[in-house]
């Protein structure tokens, strides 16, 4: 499976960003700077005739274009919860794998695994793009086109048709 979160960066909650910082960084006065930094934001909106909007305080997300951003939400979903399924994450790119010769037990565990990852997500104000995950197959033999059909909420994620081998 594919993972794909949605607006990763703006929605990382800032007192959930705090408490993991927290736990990490032995140093308390590191972490209020950090917090300060990323949460003394705010912004306005120009319109094309020159009108400004009054300036609103940014009350979750990390900086993009800062250098600590990646490091921050590396920290902020370092704790993912265990998984059936092995789990490959940098930033708000996740993938989970399963491997089994039963396809039945494959999709059970992507099943699984993408409702635990959810409900971390939700818990810590994170939300998964089921619009763009996907499923994948990749297998040594040429002939099988194996579906997979891994759900999440009640609805069959998309997979792609595209199946991989190994030449």
């Amino acid at each position: 499976m594919f993972v794909d979160l949605t607006a990763a960066y703006d929605t990382v909650w800032h007192r959930g960003l705090t408490c993991k910082l927290l736990r990490l960084l032995p140093d308390r006065h590191m972490v209020h700077m950090i917090v300060e930094m990323v949460g003394n934001r705010s912004f306005s909106l120009t319109t094309g005739y020159g009108q400004r909007s009054k300036s609103r305080r940014l009350k979750n997300g990390v900086p993009q274009v800062s250098v600590l951003a990646s490091l921050l939400f590396n920290i902020y979903i370092s704790d993912l919860l265990t998984t059936i399924s092995r789990k490959y994450a940098y930033d708000d790119d996740l993938g989970i794998m399963h491997a089994d010769g039963n396809w039945q037990a494959v999709e059970g565990a992507l099943s699984k695994d993408t409702a635990t990852l959810g409900e971390y997500l939700q818990t810590w104000k994170l939300k998964l793009s089921t619009t763009k995950m996907v499923s994948a197959v990749f297998h040594l033999n040429k002939e099988a086109k194996p579906e997979l059909k891994v759900n999440f909420n009640n609805e069959t994620l998309p997979f792609c048709s595209e199946v991989f081998t190994s030449e």
